[in-house]
């Protein structure tokens, strides 16, 4: 018997025979913004030595993609679910390759940063986009298998970038960490234009100009306070005047989206425990995985001496884990139910922190890769029932807003992560750091203080016995800081883990809210 659209749940038959196809292409999509995301940290080094780029430009050329990402998603998904998810994709991907050149073909630290700025404009229009479209061509029952795919390669893609880079940089020039995603643009819109489906809310109502302004601006102001309060200070006036801004502009959108008639972000989705834990869930995954992330590379890099392409291949093992444990969420959510499967999950990354803590200034590289497998074995578990949950949540003409919740607080999480975390490791560094300083020269004190990088240049200028004793203080005050931070770490992702463990359905992921209306409060806080 022919299946109908109302058999596959409002999917039009011929979009849902190649669902099969169209899912490679939505990952290869969602791989270029990963691969983005995870891989310029690398290369930093290098660009500081052949755009004489200052330490302030290294920053944002890394954080600015995320500030424009991250207060741009809410906007771009109502673009999408408004006039077309498959036309805003490609026009990110047009977006994106017009940047790479860009940042490729630089001369200056400004013109990098200005190219990061439209990659992360482009960014914005991609990731939403590639889960709306899997939310609109996968029934219900099938949808979490696709979701454990595109959740593995979003997290292995972000893990595979440190590795690209670090093979590039060391056979090419520092502009080919850019280039390297050309081919899979063009692959990804060729293939895009003869098999994505075109797609868009049927019932959207007139765009929320003013929602969507409230939005870019909260959101970005609050990415912008916490990427600056590390360099500042928490208690700063300048942070604090940041954090004040951010939360007056959210605190405006709220009400807007209260009381809008066509809302970008209807409010009542909070109230679905769905919804509000599997955010928060996603949020302190990516604080964990990001923070550590920025942190580690260092370590390997400036304690334990490893090359940048060492340290890429060593990090692979992160992404093959990914990949082959992702796949089997839907399978264990089936059998133990979300809440122990997302609790499960959380509670392993925990467990690699608290390894990662353990770990000292001559541990072997297996002890770091002992350290982080568990981490990726537990964001592979969580991170596909947490995003099911989020899209069945949110009714299907709307899944890409539902689609930039899920990305917002991954990056709301991560730049947390790093800023945090980086912010616990140099409190703990400065004040280990501070008893040996006293007895250095004058001009070495100042590079000592900056951080590991400073100290370790600092001591390459003292003769002797003094040169190395800073070197071997700076790297444990280092390592001190990154144990604190590992378990400050771990404590917050075991509270996510009671969290979800608590609140969220122990049942299987219930279907996608019909598409003309939310449910009413009583069946939401039932579900």
């Amino acid at each position: 018997m022919t299946e109908t659209a109302d058999d596959l749940g409002g999917i039009d038959p011929a979009v849902y025979a190649r669902r099969w196809r169209i899912l490679p292409v939505l990952c290869l999509s969602l791989s270029i913004v990963m691969v983005a995301n995870g891989s310029l940290n690398i290369a930093l080094p290098s660009l500081a030595r052949e755009l004489d780029a200052s330490t302030s430009s290294l920053q944002w050329m890394v954080d600015v993609y995320a500030l424009v990402f991250a207060g741009l998603l809410f906007t771009a998904g109502t673009v999408g679910d408004r006039y077309g998810r498959k036309g805003t994709l490609q026009g990110g991907l047009l977006l994106f390759l017009v940047g790479a050149a860009v940042a490729a073909g630089a001369d200056s630290a400004g013109v990098v940063i200005g190219a990061r700025a439209l990659m992360g404009v482009a960014a914005a229009l991609i990731m939403p986009s590639t889960l709306s479209i899997l939310a609109n061509v996968f029934p219900p029952h099938e949808r979490g298998r696709a979701i454990a795919i595109w959740a593995g390669v979003a997290a292995g893609g972000a893990a595979l970038g440190p590795t690209i880079t670090g093979l590039l940089l060391e056979h090419l020039w520092w502009g080919s960490v850019f280039l390297v995603n050309v081919p899979l643009v063009v692959l990804a819109l060729v293939l895009g234009m003869r098999i994505l489906p075109r797609s868009r809310d049927p019932q959207a109502g007139r765009f929320d100009v003013a929602g969507a302004l409230l939005s870019m601006l909260g959101i970005g102001s609050l990415v912008y306070a916490i990427i600056e309060a590390p360099g500042h200070g928490w208690a700063s006036t300048r942070t604090l005047l940041g954090f004040t801004v951010a939360t007056v502009f959210i605190a405006l959108f709220i009400l807007r989206e209260h009381t809008a008639r066509a809302p970008m972000l209807d409010l009542r989705l909070f109230r679905d425990r769905r919804f509000s834990v599997a955010s928060g869930g996603i949020g302190m995954s990516f604080f964990a995985m990001f923070g550590t992330f920025f942190l580690v590379t260092q370590y390997m890099q400036l304690v334990l001496g490893h090359s940048a392409l060492y340290v890429g291949i060593a990090l692979l093992p992160v992404s093959i884990t990914m990949a082959a444990v992702s796949p089997q969420a839907p399978k264990l959510v089936a059998r133990f139910g979300t809440a122990r499967v997302a609790a499960t999950g959380l509670t392993i990354v925990a467990f690699g922190l608290v390894l990662m803590s353990m770990l000292g200034t001559d541990s072997s590289i297996v002890m770091v890769v002992a350290a982080f497998v568990p981490m990726a074995a537990g964001m592979a578990i969580t991170m596909t029932p947490l995003t099911t949950m989020i899209m069945a949540a949110v009714p299907r003409g709307n899944a890409g807003i539902g689609s930039a919740m899920n990305d917002t607080t991954r990056e709301l999480g991560g730049a947390l992560g790093v800023a945090v975390l980086g912010s616990l490791v140099n409190t703990r560094y400065t004040s280990e750091l501070g008893r040996f300083l006293v007895d250095l020269p004058a001009g070495a004190a100042p590079g000592a203080e900056s951080g590991l990088a400073g100290a370790l240049a600092s001591a390459s200028t003292l003769p002797g016995a003094a040169g190395r004793g800073l070197a071997e203080a700076a790297r444990s005050a280092y390592l001190d800081g990154m144990s604190f931070a590992a378990l400050v770490a771990a404590g917050i992702v075991l509270a996510a883990a009671v969290t979800a463990y608590v609140l969220l359905p122990d049942e299987a992921i219930a279907p996608t809210a019909p598409d003309d209306e939310l449910s009413d409060v009583e069946e939401l806080e039932a579900a």
